[in-house]
């Protein structure tokens, strides 16, 4: 069974530099509170510079906020590494060892969360059958292509059964395959009362999967709801409508 998430007013300031060797501060993430419940995939949507990146690492424990909390299943995050067992991150900048195969990664993996050999052997099973990994689980990393390499990223993130998964453009560049194979896996996770949580650019991909969808521009909230709503409200007929119709409003009142 998953386990819920929340974040309360989360706020993540930077320095940027100007012109004139001048430092400004600036919020990447400005106020943004959500909710996300076991057995729902909610879709982080947003032009790039919005902070959807920012918002999913502070989510995943990765960076620490400047103001505001999370919780999981209601639980403070004050023990980063015991709530780290809770969720499986995933980002296109994750690095994996090339010269292992994802067979002995995933033993590896295992090791660092202290499953037992058999419980190790199991969930490699179970993982390799579930991702379709049975062709290339004993080839190196570096010789995968791009959707294997992805799908044995994937599976790094499974070894512990975590109940919270956070992705950040898990499908990005994937051919048709590849990113039926991860949109799948998310699927049947829900199913299983997981938690999923992700963001991306693929917005014919969001409606089709997600619960409710977050809209972020600026590092604000413009709009969240469930896609029929969002259509209805917006007088649109696609998630990809929406968007451009609220990024553009923000936009415009945006100074």
């Amino acid at each position: 069974m998953g386990r819920s998430l929340s974040a309360k007013h989360l706020i993540k300031t930077f320095e940027r530099q100007e012109k004139g060797h001048k430092k400004i501060e600036f919020h990447a993430v400005d106020d943004v509170s959500i909710d996300v419940a076991p057995g729902e995939i909610v879709g982080i949507l947003g032009p790039n510079g919005a902070g959807k990146t920012t918002l999913l690492r502070m989510l995943g424990l990765l960076i620490e906020p400047t103001e505001g909390n999370v919780t999981y299943g209601g639980e403070k995050t004050d023990d980063v590494s015991r709530m780290k067992r809770y969720i499986g991150y995933l980002s296109g900048n994750t690095k994996l060892y090339g010269r292992l195969s994802t067979s002995e990664l995933l033993t590896i993996i295992g090791n660092i969360y202290g499953l037992t050999k058999e419980e190790i052997e199991e969930r490699l099973a179970e993982i390799t059958k579930l991702l379709s990994m049975e062709e290339f689980v004993d080839n190196r990393i570096e010789r995968l292509s791009t959707g294997q390499t992805q799908r044995a990223s994937i599976a790094r993130c499974l070894m512990h059964d975590p109940d919270i998964y956070i992705f950040d453009e898990p499908t990005l560049g994937l051919d048709i395959l590849s990113s039926s194979a991860i949109i799948d896996f998310m699927k049947r996770e829900k199913e299983r009362g997981k938690t999923v949580l992700y963001s991306t650019h693929y917005l014919e991909e969001a409606e089709f999967l997600c619960d409710r969808v977050i809209l972020l521009n600026h590092g604000r909230i413009v709009r969240e709801g469930r896609v029929p709503e969002l259509l209805k409200s917006c007088g649109a007929g696609t998630l990809r409508e929406v968007f451009t119709k609220l990024i553009a409003e923000e936009t415009e009142v945006t100074p």
